[in-house]
């Protein structure tokens, strides 16, 4: 059988180490979004990258992102974000339940409409997270911040994705088989 170029480029890691990478990832996507360093000066509020992960990868190898994992980066958010305790992992698991349950039209997405999915999901964990800080603060929370972390959300969406896809090809879709 002879190996064509893009074999050469797969690495095989062994089934462990395949398994933490999206854990890995959440996690420091979490650590990024709270790192108390702004590029745009204050002026915007960080993407939620680690929705981005949990999204590409509850749709792809939901097996390497369980809810129980969803929990966890959720309680790590609130913790790094000094959000109420709660409010960014009730969001995701909001998130993560309609991704769960509309994972067939969520990945038979294209092009704009993979797109619009995640700002679907972007959205969905948005509301939910204002809803519960209007019921944690007990008054209306200014929206334009939220707002803003939607926007800036979606428009790095493709980059990131493109980054993800690049591992998931790479890293991970090599060991399919042995899970």
């Amino acid at each position: 059988m002879r190996r064509t170029s893009s074999d050469r480029l797969l690495v095989l890691l062994p089934t462990p180490a395949v398994a933490i990478i999206p854990a890995l990832f959440a996690f420091t996507a979490v650590v990024l979004t709270s790192f108390p360093v702004s590029l745009t000066g204050g002026l915007f509020p960080p993407p939620l990258f680690v929705l981005m992960v949990i999204y590409f990868w509850a749709l792809i190898r939901p097996d390497l992102m369980p809810p129980g994992l969803v929990f966890a980066i959720g309680l790590l958010e609130d913790l790094l974000s000094g959000s109420p305790p709660g409010l960014w992992t009730s969001s995701f698991l909001v998130t993560y339940v309609l991704i769960d349950r509309q994972r067939d039209v969520f990945a038979g997405l294209a092009g704009w409409a993979a797109i619009l999915g995640f700002a679907l999901a972007m959205l969905i964990a948005s509301v939910s997270a204002y809803g519960i800080a209007w019921l944690y603060f007990w008054h209306v929370p200014p929206i334009q911040p939220l707002a803003l972390q939607l926007a800036a959300s979606i428009v790095l969406y493709v980059p990131v994705l493109s980054f993800l896809n690049w591992v998931q090809q790479r890293f991970i879709g090599p060991q399919r088989s042995d899970f």
